[in-house]
């Protein structure tokens, strides 16, 4: 008996390739080759599995007459057309919460790593400069301001981590979040005024699109850091770029960037700035985890069962 047929729309991780694998006929990026092809194949496709960067188009959608289910491998879907989906009767899942700590973990190594030059420190010493002399100072964490920018499950989790460090918490968000314990700044601009470190931790899409804009950046300030853990949508790139050669701020810690996997030259050798490939969820553990998940939510589109965690839009 032959297994169902399912769409990768993009380089899916092994673990998740792994187990679709093993239940369907998975079609890697089908829709990219033989036109022909992918026609008389599109309607047999019952599912479309994506991760956090695919694009899955109105267009595409319209071609799978069969498909019951989109599947993010990831929190974020900024390029699934939810309202196509939604409007053929096609729920989309993601995968929140099960990567939360790792998200958050990795924004506070990133927050420290800028503040006291941990990645510089490390080349100093391989390069043989310390008998030369002591590196530059870097920047005291303990009791500094944090503004967030989004105060969803893991701005939460990076607020909670960055309490132990006794750091002043403000935050930014489409709405304020009471009983939070902490203060909420109407804007991305005014908290970025009034902190010394800006995490950005909110959803990409249009809506956030180039928040973090030259204005945000000039209010940080020239003793004010950015770290960047949300999508590289949400800050204008060229912005930055120009704030840390100009000295507008301090410096930048980014794990997410605008053309991934694609980081601007200009960014490579500044020694204010810390760079990582949008590992913040990568871990075995959570990978795994991220895997069973999106595999969980295929499955039960396929079967017409109830959907573990679609995206609130299909709630």
């Amino acid at each position: 008996m032959s297994k169902p047929d399912i769409l990768a729309v993009a380089k899916l991780h092994p673990f998740f390739m792994e187990a679709l694998q093993a239940h369907y006929t998975v079609h890697d990026r089908a829709h990219e080759g033989d036109a022909a092809a992918f026609a008389a194949l599109a309607p047999r496709i019952q599912a479309v599995a994506a991760t956090g960067e695919s694009l899955v188009s109105a267009d595409l959608l319209a071609r799978l007459p069969a498909a019951r289910v989109v599947s993010v491998f990831g929190v974020g879907y900024d390029g699934v057309d939810v309202a196509a989906a939604k409007a053929r009767g096609i729920p989309v899942t993601h995968t929140p919460d099960v990567l939360t700590d790792d998200v958050a973990d990795l924004a506070m190594a990133l927050l420290l790593s800028i503040a006291r030059r941990v990645p510089q420190a490390d080349r100093f010493v391989r390069a043989g400069q310390w008998p030369g002399g002591p590196l530059a100072l870097g920047r005291k964490v303990t009791g500094a301001r944090l503004g967030i920018v989004g105060l969803g499950r893991i701005g939460q989790a990076i607020a909670r981590r960055a309490a132990a460090f006794d750091m002043r918490i403000a935050y930014t968000a489409r709405n304020e979040k009471p009983g939070s314990g902490y203060r909420y700044v109407a804007s991305a601009e005014a908290l970025a005024a009034e902190v010394d470190f800006l995490v950005v931790i909110t959803p990409g899409g249009a809506a956030t699109r180039k928040l973090i804009n030259a204005q945000v950046l000039k209010a940080l300030g020239p003793k004010g850091y950015l770290i960047n853990v949300a999508r590289g949508s949400v800050c204008d790139e060229a912005a930055v770029i120009e704030a840390l050669q100009n000295g507008v701020i301090a410096g930048a810690a980014l794990d997410v960037f605008e053309a991934e996997p694609h980081v601007p030259p200009a960014l490579w050798g500044m020694d204010q700035v810390v760079l990582t490939p949008h590992m913040a969820s990568a871990t075995r553990e959570t990978r795994q985890a991220m895997a069973d998940l999106a595999f969980a939510n295929l499955q039960a589109g396929v079967r017409g069962e109830a959907l573990l965690t679609p995206v609130p839009e299909c709630r």
